[in-house]
């Protein structure tokens, strides 16, 4: 029987072993080791609760957001499409109306109506026709008109001319003319046979006398339809009241649309979006009236497919639900073999927690092998021991406190786009991404990129003890000038007006790069505090007797009353995600060694003013070279 017995110093227990096997001792160490077993399997039912927890909460999340994400560019592309095509149709209806005047001031037509004659008007337009169709040897010549229709002062159909593809009955094109006359509207919409035109109407007056009424057509057909959705990477659709006339859709999908019209009754401004399930895809729908008022509404849908959209959700989908799987399974794995390993010297590592709680620093530790437990081990020894040097250790930590913040600042945001970067770039990485999501990756990629080295740069520049400064006598305004092209080029600002206002006698020493620098941070921070959609920010100038003055004024929600103090100092920030706070305290520094000074004037719920004061002398050479220190 071998026996191994307790040490008294330490108080572990002690443990028999015989030829049947281990016997159980009454101390509590054995229960020790029982609760060391229910321990691992709390870590393991607690890695599998979190894990699955954690993996599908991401994956709602991430799915939530990509739909939100995709049904909000949908809905702009949607509503780009539509502005487009009225822009589009705001060009081309006075080109057409000026047309259809030109041609009814000629004295040849007018003299031909002048005869009264149906038989002599229907043979003598047939020049006329020839003449808005172009060459009469193209069946269909490029913006050629598709109708040609002329009526005697009472309004009754005498002469008309389609193009075969817009083949519209006599009788048909008179009832259409009559209720156009009845509106008393120089242009309208037609359908007949299947035809959708636009028409415009100009009456035929031979001195003050009107001797009828002439009719220009173009017809809505499938070639327009193919241009605007081309042009609008969409589906497109005209409808006749409830009737499709022309679509890009497949005929299919055409049907269905037809189908489905009450979903679609009321043409809407193109701002609303409508789902629509045409066979097996699912579609994002908006529509315009394109003939407002009318009894009978003529309008466009406009149609993305959403399926297409969010394709790249389901292979994300995927890639979560895989990696969430791996994720229990490795670390359940890990954690069954480790558990019982680092939990027994746990118990020797508690032991001396107790023992310095008592004020005993001489307890021995025992670290054995070079595993995390073991290392927490050496370094609570090595805590004891340097807990005798305290003072020494707290002065240290002060010395060093400045540069632990900043490398946290730094670290964490230069973290935070190196995340992005990973991100877009295991993206990527996939084959089945198309062009566009190529592009868009690479863009967002390539912002990371930017906001990293901009970050150095501010950093880098901060800490230079001397500064090298080449200044000029030069007039302010271009410089304000190029600084505001440089932040209106970023597409997040588009919406915000910044208004310049500098006096042509502004004019001071200064170095070119670094003042553009100083102007183009501060009209940055202006532009990240003022709404979006409808921010306002304003660069003036006035001349001081030792110099000039410049204001930049915003109508955003004012400096944080928490930062108001300490604004210009280094790495203070509020309200950014990306951002080192270095902007100001760099602005600061150039204005200062300019032998300026900038302020805050002013700040509160309607806005903020920062002044910046510069001198008209030259820089002295020596100013010229001091650093921030």
């Amino acid at each position: 029987m071998t026996s191994i017995e307790s040490d008294g110093r330490h108080g572990k227990p002690s443990t028999t072993y015989s030829k049947t096997g281990p016997r159980r001792s009454a101390d509590p160490w054995y229960s020790g080791i029982t609760r060391r077993g229910r321990l691992r399997t709390k870590f393991l039912l607690s890695l599998l609760l979190v894990s699955a927890f954690l993996t599908c909460s991401t994956l709602l999340v991430v799915r939530h957001r990509i739909q939100v994400q995709a049904r909000e560019q949908i809905r702009e592309g949607l509503q780009d499409s539509v502005v487009t095509f009225r822009v589009f149709q705001q060009l081309r209806d006075p080109f057409w109306a000026r047309s259809a005047a030109l041609m009814a001031d000629l004295p040849s037509l007018k003299a031909l109506m002048t005869s009264e004659d149906p038989r002599t008007i229907q043979d003598g337009a047939a020049f006329f026709w020839r003449t808005v169709r172009g060459d009469p040897g193209d069946p269909a010549p490029a913006g050629g008109s598709d109708l040609l229709a002329l009526a005697g002062r009472d309004g009754k159909l005498v002469a008309l001319y389609t193009t075969p593809s817009a083949t519209l009955p006599v009788y048909e094109a008179g009832e259409l003319l009559q209720q156009s006359l009845r509106k008393g509207e120089t242009r309208d919409w037609w359908f007949g046979n299947g035809h959708l035109l636009q028409v415009f109407m100009q009456p035929i007056y031979a001195g003050e006398t009107q001797y009828g009424v002439l009719v220009l057509g173009y017809e809505i057909n499938g070639n327009l339809a193919a241009n605007v959705g081309q042009v609008a990477s969409s589906q497109v659709a005209f409808r006749y009241g409830p009737t499709v006339v022309v679509s890009t859709l497949p005929s299919s999908q055409r049907e269905e649309l037809q189908k489905q019209n009450a979903t679609l009754r009321s043409p809407g401004d193109g701002a609303s979006l409508t789902d629509i399930d045409l066979g097996r895809e699912r579609f994002l729908a908006t529509s315009t009236e394109l003939l407002p008022g009318s009894s009978t509404p003529v309008s466009l849908v406009v149609l993305k497919s959403y399926d297409e959209a969010t394709r790249v959700l389901r292979s994300l989908n995927q890639w979560l639900l895989g990696l969430g799987l791996t994720a229990i399974l490795a670390g359940s794995l890990l954690v069954y073999l480790i558990s019982d390993t680092f939990t027994r010297p746990l118990a020797n590592l508690v032991g001396g927690v107790h023992a310095l709680e008592k004020g005993d620093f001489d307890y021995p530790l025992e670290a054995r092998g070079n595993d995390e437990v073991s290392e927490l081990t050496e370094s609570f020894d090595r805590m004891r021991r340097s807990l005798q040097s305290t003072q020494q250790e707290l002065l240290q930590a002060e010395r060093l406190a400045t540069i632990g913040r900043m490398a946290s600042t730094v670290s964490h945001d230069l973290r935070h786009s190196l995340s992005a970067i990973l991100a877009y770039a295991e993206f990527l990485a996939e084959g089945s991404l198309g062009e566009s999501r190529r592009v868009e990756y690479y863009q967002e990629i390539r912002q990371a990129v930017n906001q990293m080295t901009e970050q150095l740069r501010a950093l880098l520049e901060f800490s230079k003890a001397k500064a090298i400064y080449r200044p000029v006598r030069a007039n302010l305004a271009d410089v304000v000038k190029r600084a505001i092209q440089t932040v209106k080029a970023r597409p997040e600002f588009v919406g915000i007006r910044i208004l310049s206002s500098i006096d042509a006698a502004s004019e001071a020493w200064f170095d070119r790069g670094s003042l553009e620098r100083v102007f183009h941070n501060l009209i940055l921070n202006a532009c990240e505090a003022v709404p979006h959609d409808s921010g306002l920010i304003e660069v003036s100038s006035s001349a001081t007797p030792d110099g000039v003055e410049i204001r930049i004024a915003d109508n955003g929600a004012g400096i944080p009353l928490e930062i108001r103090e300490r604004v210009f100092q280094p790495f203070v920030t509020s309200g950014k995600d990306n951002g080192i706070g270095l902007g100001l305290a760099v602005v600061q520094k150039i204005v200062q060694d300019h032998g300026g000074q900038v302020s805050v004037e002013r700040t509160g719920d309607t806005g903020t003013v920062l002044r910046i004061s510069l001198p008209a002398t030259a820089l002295d050479t020596q100013a010229a070279g001091r650093g921030a220190a």
